[in-house]
């Protein structure tokens, strides 16, 4: 339930080559096959698409309330259920027609919490334990994440397109689960801090030369 912003020409005309701009474009069209019929369920029983954003919100601080409690293999299955939560809400706002601003504006907000909540139990767990490393890896990439959002968000609201990045959110995501289940928190987190700050550079990159481009076409 995304309202995207309007590209600049340049932009439109490189998008255009390719039908995926991300990842989390693609995870989205090829996932039809299943959030499309679940859509059509929640909608039967009546469910507005941003009941089911603030569902997954709340599904995903019970997580986080795990993670806090150094369940981090329990808490990154669960997360694996829930996860998908997240592509019914658009789903099922295009199938009923209530895909609307304010539900964009709810879900990405919602989503920058979660993030925020699960990285927030991760600190609570490592501060508990003494673990000053993974503490400060913790710290460093949730305000990756965080910044890799807002930086989308900056240049959209300012007409330029930036959904680059080589750890766009459905990629922080996998990162995240697969080290909570397989054990290897630490390395994704190593993978995370680093990845994140990277893809901020490469957003910044990204619109600078966007931004370069429009001034030499005046």
């Amino acid at each position: 339930m995304r309202i995207d912003a309007k590209s600049t020409k340049a932009e439109d005309t490189q998008d255009s080559r390719s039908k995926y701009e991300t990842l989390t474009d693609w995870a989205r069209d090829v996932g039809k096959i299943v959030t499309v019929p679940v859509a059509r369920v929640f909608a039967r029983l009546g469910f507005h698409a941003n009941t089911v954003t603030i569902l997954g919100f709340v599904l995903t601080v019970g997580v986080a309330l795990l993670l806090a409690k150094g369940d981090l293999a329990l808490g990154g299955w669960l997360l694996l259920l829930i996860v998908p939560i997240d592509a019914f809400d658009g789903a099922l706002a295009r199938l009923v027609g209530q895909k609307s601003a304010f539900g964009a504006f709810l879900d990405s907000t919602l989503d920058r919490l979660s993030e925020i909540s699960l990285f927030s139990g991760l600190i609570i767990y490592y501060l508990s334990q003494g673990a000053f490393t993974e503490l400060i890896l913790a710290v460093v990439s949730m305000s990756g994440g965080v910044m890799v959002s807002y930086a989308r968000a900056r240049a959209e609201a300012l007409g330029f397109c930036c959904k680059v990045g080589i750890l766009t959110r459905l990629e922080r995501a996998a990162v995240l689960l697969a080290g909570l289940i397989l054990g290897y928190t630490e390395v994704a987190l190593w993978v995370l801090a680093i990845g994140s700050w990277l893809t901020v550079l490469q957003r910044i990159l990204h619109v600078y030369r966007q931004c370069r481009r429009a001034e030499m076409a005046q």
